[in-house]
């Protein structure tokens, strides 16, 4: 069986229809004091399959996540994966201050406690998150579906990350692809002055493809696409895996002269065109 939570009802509508198997339907509401309802509609069977994004509002999503979990121990499930297909908290992985609350950590502790059996997950950000388990965590990677999108979209493209964390994420789709790869890399020139240009490649008169695996407020790629325009690239398109997103990020980037942006559905946007649902299901499938 399959249940989706309030933040992840298509997608999860999407895995059970691959798998062939019911999806559940639950009922959530708000008390007028502000706390949540919620309700398993039917018989729960001993193994069931939980899909919830953690995106924001990530404290909302948290406790349905939550108190569906727990719902689910309590009557008689004895097995529940969860897919969790954007990790909120995930980028406070570790105490930068004293003081600080390592999110990540007590995140990872309540799911456990609520009752998640294994974890499923798309591209975490950072990933030592995998050690704040003492149950099972399976990352899927995005990176193929968004090869093919690029495939289908973009003729003879050139793959860039916008920092060298992000290298990563290019190599792979460019290793897919079986095309150029390249990065911007930050040089400090003196105390004052930072200059960011191309590490190999020349993008003059072609077509590329900025990918990253978070797009949040949009600086760094607003930052990557004016470089690249004025490096002479002939189109620019932005893709990545969760599209964060926030306040005005999407007038931004497309301000910088962006002709496109795609992201995957782990989180609803206006650019979730790529569904990973079928990477999903094979990852239930595999693990089943």
């Amino acid at each position: 069986m399959i249940i989706g939570g309030s933040a992840s009802q298509k997608l999860a509508a999407k895995v059970a229809w691959s798998l062939e198997e019911k999806l559940s339907p639950i009922e959530t509401r708000r008390f007028p004091d502000g706390e949540r309802y919620i309700r398993v509609k039917g018989e729960v069977p001993k193994e069931v399959v939980v899909i919830q994004s953690t995106g924001y509002p990530q404290d909302e999503n948290l406790m349905e996540l939550f108190l569906l979990l727990k719902n689910l121990k309590s009557l008689g499930v004895e097995r529940t994966r969860v897919v969790i297909p954007y990790f909120g908290y995930g980028r406070q992985e570790r105490r930068f201050k004293s003081g600080e609350a390592v999110s990540a950590v007590i995140i990872a502790e309540l799911l456990e406690a609520a009752g998640a059996s294994e974890i499923y997950s798309v591209n975490l950000h950072e990933k030592n998150i995998k050690q704040f388990f003492n149950i099972p965590v399976h990352e899927i990677s995005a990176m193929p579906m968004i090869a093919n999108y690029i495939k289908e979209t973009i003729d003879d493209p050139i793959i860039i990350g916008p920092d060298k964390g992000a290298l990563g994420f290019a190599e792979e789709v460019s290793g897919i692809l079986k095309c150029e790869c390249d990065y911007l890399e930050k040089t400090r020139i003196s105390p004052e002055k930072v200059e960011t240009k191309l590490k190999n490649l020349d993008v003059a008169e072609r077509n590329v493809v900025i990918i990253d695996d978070i797009i949040s407020t949009g600086g760094t790629i607003v930052n990557a696409s004016k470089i690249l325009r004025d490096l002479g690239a002939n189109k620019v398109v932005v893709g990545c895996v969760h599209p964060v997103l926030v306040e005005d990020a999407l007038l931004k980037i497309f301000a910088a002269g962006v002709d496109d942006v795609f992201a995957t559905d782990t989180l609803k946007s206006d650019v979730s065109t790529i569904s990973v649902a079928s990477s999903v299901a094979g990852y239930l499938k595999k693990y089943e």
